[in-house]
């Protein structure tokens, strides 16, 4: 059986804790912006139905009205600047995560030394890094009092 490739458009779930967010969203109603709101107040995805509780307890807020509140006194601003869904937040990552990866990749790949085929002619030297310091002019440290000899 031949082994199943993921395409570049195909992404894996969402972390646990984004997960907690796109659940929150959906059982308390809340718009992308003011998901976004909360979490940069730092709110709990988890702790959100005792605050969302303004059915039984009138003087409260409903939920998206609080959140924008505590927004607007901590950030003097209604809205945040740029919004983005969590999910695109997540594809965000993840394409960020590939391209480190890819890079990291590349210049290991870069780094590592190459044999020469043989009978190129060519000769390939590695020098050890005490090689290299000494090529640069500098000598290996020595840590505490070094003892005379």
């Amino acid at each position: 059986m031949a082994k199943r490739t993921k395409k570049p458009s195909q992404t894996k779930k969402p972390s646990q804790k984004m997960q907690a967010w796109i659940e929150a969203r959906k059982r308390h109603h809340l718009s992308h912006a003011q998901v976004h709101m909360a979490r940069e107040l730092g709110m709990n995805p988890a702790k959100l139905g005792k605050i969302d509780n303004h059915k039984q307890e009138p003087w409260k807020l409903p939920l998206p009205q609080f959140i924008e509140e505590l927004y607007f006194k901590r950030f003097g601003k209604t809205s945040p600047e740029a919004v983005l869904s969590i999910e695109e937040r997540c594809r965000r990552e993840a394409a960020k995560k590939e391209e480190r990866r890819i890079a990291r990749q590349l210049a290991v790949e870069r780094a590592t030394p190459r044999e020469a085929p043989p009978g190129s002619g060519e000769q390939v030297t590695c020098k050890s890094p005490s090689g290299l310091m000494e090529n640069v002019g500098l000598l290996p440290a020595t840590f505490g009092n070094p003892r005379p000899q």
